[in-house]
């Protein structure tokens, strides 16, 4: 349990950069001050999807990451705590991102609303269209975990071949030896007629 709590914190952490990069890095929508409320100045803008997936680009690279240091850091036990702090914390990290990107310029947003006059155009904060984002981060570090796990257990499982090559010379399989050798002309290895 310690670890899966380790791990979750560590990814949670990772948050608040995220939240700070989609925040500098994410177009800005620009709405419209209709009767005290708010319209995407542009209904065909692709600001807002544009948002989505500048953070989903950052939650599948810090996903990428944790799995693969994850898998580094496992070593042969507590693969399933580790599993689950992958996906918790990932978990947290894409929602703390989400919530910080989306609280820079909210204050600003939220008084130019109240008091500005019909027709204002104002710069808006950056929002998730598709919450299904922040689920990539943890889906991503998981599957790379058990992919890397999956190509180290697939090593160690696949039978080593050694041994000489020509024929007579015994072959190593799994620590075993087979003797291949060619079969006289006309017969099989037994010498029988073939």
């Amino acid at each position: 349990m310690q670890i899966w709590g380790v791990v979750t914190g560590a990814l949670a952490l990772l948050g608040l950069p995220a939240g700070l990069l989609w925040s500098r890095l994410a177009e800005r929508p620009e709405y419209v001050i209709v009767g005290g409320d708010t319209y995407p100045a542009d209904s065909e803008s692709e600001v807002l999807i544009g948002a989505d997936g500048t953070l989903a680009a950052i939650c599948v690279a810090i996903g990428l990451l944790a799995g693969a240091v994850a898998y580094w850091r496992a070593g042969r036990s507590n693969e399933v705590p580790l599993v689950l702090g992958l996906f918790t914390g990932g978990l947290l990290c894409s929602v703390l991102a989400w919530w910080l990107g989306h609280q820079f310029g909210l204050g600003g947003f939220e008084h130019t609303v109240r008091t500005a006059a019909d027709g204002t155009r104002i710069t808006g904060p950056l929002d998730l269209g598709a919450t299904a984002v922040a689920t990539l981060q943890p889906l991503v570090s998981v599957i790379v975990f058990g992919m890397l796990e999956a190509m180290d257990a697939a090593g160690r499982l696949r039978p080593s071949y050694q041994g000489g090559s020509g024929a007579g010379e015994p072959q190593k399989v799994r620590g075993g030896e087979f003797d291949l050798q060619a079969a006289p002309p006309g017969r099989d290895v037994h010498r029988r007629e073939a």
